[in-house]
């Protein structure tokens, strides 16, 4: 899928390139959810939370037509975020071996 980053919709974190963010969308443990929210089903918006490619966890907010993803918000891992990711890349290996 292409990215849409014409127009940001949001304050960019200085900490984080645009090439970062997408390639936490590449990292194969990343965690897609879909928020159980009615505010953010309504606007069709989803969670992912991965690692990018210099190894930074990302939590970002994004909506899909099916052919591009535009970003919402994205900022670093909180510590919460990390434990959950971390978690589930562990029962992911451990399920693998």
């Amino acid at each position: 899928m292409e990215f849409d980053w014409t127009n940001l919709p949001f304050n960019l974190d200085p900490s984080l390139s645009l090439a970062e963010i997408e390639s936490s969308f590449d990292d194969p443990f990343a965690l897609k959810l879909m928020p159980d929210s009615s505010r953010f089903s309504v606007q069709a918006r989803f969670f992912n939370l991965g690692l990018g490619a210099s190894g930074v966890g990302i939590f970002a907010v994004y909506r899909t037509n099916g052919k591009s993803i535009r970003i919402v918000h994205a900022r670093p891992f909180e510590a919460e975020e990390r434990f959950l990711y971390q978690r589930k890349m562990d029962m992911q290996l451990e399920a693998a071996s």
